[in-house]
């Protein structure tokens, strides 16, 4: 039977071998932090209702005063986010979604469904303090339920065929979003 020194180096030894280099330290470093991302965004996303399924449909009246259906919208993404007026988060990815809409042109639908709000009002402020230049749609509790939104922003992305291709709960980075929109799509 050989020992270890005739096999060489055992797999200790060239592990910590390869750790002394900074692209190896590095990348061990980032699939972990990588995989603890993604073990955290699976575990919010745990109650939402699961990718592949049919979106719940809606008919909503937008602040503008156009109704929108949901169903109509089929053979492009949808970028919907669910979001509330008093949200922080809220607040600052609305920048995003408007990057997103004017990046994604007329490739993908970029929707905002306002939801736990106290009346029209509120919304309206939310609406011109920061900006968005998105359509957003008064959304009420059963659309909420039907969605299975209890945190915000919580984003999902609707496939051309009308299932839920993504869903997000927190806040999404454009590079993030269009990442999500692209796979969808």
């Amino acid at each position: 039977m050989r020992d270890a020194s005739q096999w060489g180096e055992g797999p200790r030894a060239a592990w910590r071998r390869a750790r002394q280099r900074w692209w190896v330290r590095w990348g061990v470093d980032l699939a972990v932090v990588a995989v603890a991302a993604l073990a955290v965004m699976a575990w919010q996303t745990r109650n939402l209702p699961p990718t592949g399924t049919p979106a719940p449909d809606f008919l909503l009246r937008s602040l503008s005063g156009e109704t929108v259906r949901l169903s109509d919208l089929r053979g492009k993404p949808v970028v919907l986010a669910f979001w509330a007026p008093w949200c922080g988060v809220c607040q600052q990815e609305s920048s995003t979604l408007s990057a997103a809409r004017r990046t994604l042109g007329d490739r993908a639908h970029v929707l905002s469904v306002a939801v736990d709000y106290q009346n029209e009002a509120q919304v309206q402020r939310f609406i011109q303090e920061h900006g968005a230049d998105y359509p957003v749609l008064l959304g009420d509790d059963a659309l909420r339920s039907a969605f299975r939104v209890d945190q915000y922003p919580t984003l999902f992305v609707i496939s051309p065929q009308g299932n839920i291709a993504q869903a997000a709960i927190g806040y999404t980075t454009q590079a993030g979003l269009l990442w999500r929109v692209w796979r969808a799509g």
